[in-house]
């Protein structure tokens, strides 16, 4: 057995040794809010970019940095964005593909054949289902109205932008209800700056395969324009709820997100899919901005092509959004 002396000398011995252990022997303290949030590894060659963490969801990217200036690699840590989006240069993400909505309530998926509110489903159906009969283009009279899901037509609902491959992307978005789509996913329309670098990949082309415009390469500048299809007149009814089922050749006008693999913007091992065709997206502008270009626009602008002509509640079957974070 140990005397009291004895057991006042291992006491004293441990408290010592206590005292004289590193920082690096002890757990190391949780991350404050601030770093967690944080889209840059910090280094001495590196600092923090500023970051504004708003509790929405806007959070605003850094001002500071010129505007296609690539920074060294790594894109940041592994997994840091998460599934559903690409790290940007260790600076913010951006979804993967083009949004599918969903409503905030139950999570149902909202018809991408018709602007995510109520009253304009139920307005448009209504118009359509007495107006198509009327279309004078090659399948105008034959290509029938898509029914919404009835929930969509009698209840209020609010849009969740969700990241999903194979599926077809919502349109008929107006900027407004794009924006909202982000906030309610937790993230938030992307900055012009930000959504031209992502588009232009890690190697900064003006189009995400290269420097140059390559025909099908991306799912733009189509062979045919949905509304000529169905009413003659590429300039009309660009409410029309069958204008993205348009079929030319067999082929749909409108793509399944990720079915245009050649049109990717790669960051590293990953990459974002059609930030040049396949829908128009918006981005955060208070004049009201969308970038990219959809299927049937004429444009061989890739990552530079933007729209600015249609205020922010604006919407038709060519618009839609993903979002950065």
């Amino acid at each position: 057995m140990i005397g009291a002396a004895g057991r006042g000398l291992l006491l004293g011995l441990a408290a010592s040794v206590l005292a004289s252990c590193s920082c690096e022997d002890r757990a190391p303290a949780p991350p404050d809010a601030a770093s967690v949030r944080s889209t840059a590894p910090v280094t001495a060659a590196q600092p923090l970019p500023e970051l504004l963490y708003l509790p929405d969801g806007g959070d605003l990217a850094p001002s500071t940095a010129p505007e296609q200036e690539l920074l060294p690699g790594p894109w940041g840590k592994p997994g840091r964005c998460g599934a559903d989006m690409v790290d940007v240069r260790g600076q913010f993400c951006i979804d993967r593909y083009e949004a599918v909505l969903v409503d905030k309530k139950l999570g149902r998926a909202i018809s991408p054949y018709y602007p995510p509110t109520r009253r304009l489903t139920k307005a448009l159906r209504e118009r359509w289902l007495r107006d198509a009969p009327e279309s004078a283009g090659s399948q105008g009279r034959t290509l029938s109205v898509p029914e919404p899901p009835g929930w969509q037509l009698t209840e209020e609902f609010e849009p969740v932008a969700t990241v999903r491959a194979d599926a077809v992307p919502n349109g008929y978005l107006t900027g407004v209800l794009a924006e909202q789509a982000c906030r309610n996913a937790g993230k938030r329309l992307c900055k012009i700056e930000e959504w031209v670098l992502a588009c232009r990949g890690e190697a900064n082309r003006k189009f995400p395969y290269g420097d140059l415009y390559e025909e099908t390469r991306c799912n733009v500048h189509r062979e045919a324009h949905p509304a000529a299809v169905l009413h003659q007149n590429a300039s009309i009814n660009h409410s029309d709820p069958r204008l993205n089922l348009v079929r030319v050749n067999g082929a749909p006008l409108l793509r399944h997100t990720g079915a245009t693999p050649a049109c990717k913007s790669t960051w590293g091992g990953d990459g974002a899919f059609d930030m040049a065709g396949n829908l128009d997206e918006w981005v955060d502008d208070p004049d009201g901005m969308f970038a990219g270009g959809f299927y049937s626009r004429a444009t061989k602008e890739g990552c530079d092509a933007r729209i600015t002509a249609h205020p922010r509640d604006y919407y038709d079957y060519s618009l839609g959004v993903r979002c950065c974070r």
